[in-house]
């Protein structure tokens, strides 16, 4: 069996460590610190490869908890469904744990390839999970209703919807209500976090329903992770309110101008605007949306051109905001 020393790399673990060693060994991280010796393993017949890490960086793996990894997309036809994502992708974006799920195409687009696709990447090496629904309310499920998928599925951890999009199925605030009630319920029977992941749109209503439940029942703002909040100037002022009463702020990586989304506020100046306007450090989030579909209005036209966000969006951002 062969090892691989990376040397003098700076660990973040995820606390900073100082310049040290990472020592990889059957595919893992066997051991990090600092000045480690391989001579045991040489005695032993192993190879060991060394690597000068220099000027580098050694971080603990992404979670994604938004990435299309059994593909999206569909709108504008057939001709923009986007296809699986490979194990490769996600590892050269830095991705050890991704969290998939459907998007506008809750009729074609199947939970149970969604699942599938789900152990398939874990039996290679990663860690994953799923979101049932889709933008659809009352959306797509695996068993016979939304709790019961989190509490009978091991990698169903909460729910995918949509809301303030043209997309959407317009929800009434008692059917959101209802529904967001499945989720906290068959999280709280299966010790999972029963989380709901809200697409927002560039509709007029954004988080003002979710305000409003969270008002008006039980259910703590904790429970949404309300998702393309850099979308826009005027979705991410209200994710400033969102997130100073304790809501959780998620930016999505791959909205951004660099990859076409004319419209949307950067990523890490997103993140930044956030802190400095109080919102607390662990109620934000980055996801990447990775291989998924979005629509941007040609200002010029008015016609909806579709966009599709790179998985490597997530990584991409990240060394940009460590550099900035």
């Amino acid at each position: 069996m062969n090892g691989l020393i990376v040397k003098n790399v700076r660990i973040y673990s995820p606390e900073p460590m100082g310049s040290g060693d990472v020592f990889i060994f059957g595919g893992k991280i066997a051991k990090t610190g600092k000045h480690i010796s391989w001579d045991a393993f040489k005695e032993c017949g192993c190879t060991v490869q060394t690597i000068d890490g220099t000027g580098l960086l050694a971080v603990p793996g992404f979670i994604d908890q938004h990435v299309h990894f059994n593909g999206a997309g569909g709108e504008g036809g057939p001709l923009y469904r986007t296809p699986p994502t490979p194990l490769s992708v996600l590892i050269k974006a830095g991705i050890t744990t991704a969290i998939g799920l459907l998007g506008t195409d809750g009729f074609t687009r199947s939970l149970r390839e969604l699942l599938m696709k789900a152990r398939s990447l874990e039996s290679q090496g990663i860690t994953t999970k799923i979101f049932t629904g889709a933008y659809q309310i009352p959306g797509p499920v695996l068993t016979s209703d939304i709790a019961s998928d989190i509490i009978l599925i091991d990698k169903v951890i909460g729910l995918k919807i949509a809301y303030s999009d043209h997309r959407s199925s317009h929800a009434g605030i008692q059917t959101l209500r209802e529904t967001v009630s499945q989720a906290r319920v068959g999280g709280i029977l299966s010790g999972k976090s029963g989380a709901v992941m809200i697409h927002i749109g560039e509709g007029p209503h954004r988080l003002r329903p979710f305000l409003n439940i969270a008002e008006t029942t039980d259910i703590p703002l904790s429970q949404f992770i309300p998702t393309h909040l850099n979308r826009s100037r005027e979705v991410l002022e209200e994710s400033v309110l969102w997130g100073k009463e304790g809501g959780y702020v998620d930016i999505s990586a791959g909205v951004s101008s660099r990859y076409g989304f004319v419209s949307a506020v950067s990523p890490g100046s997103a993140v930044l605007q956030l802190l400095e306007r109080g919102v607390a450090e662990d109620r934000i989030t980055m996801s990447s949306d990775g291989n998924g579909v979005m629509t941007v209005t040609d200002p010029a036209t008015g016609k909806h051109r579709p966009l599709i966000a790179p998985v490597r969006s997530l990584f991409e951002e990240f060394v940009q905001m460590v550099r900035e």
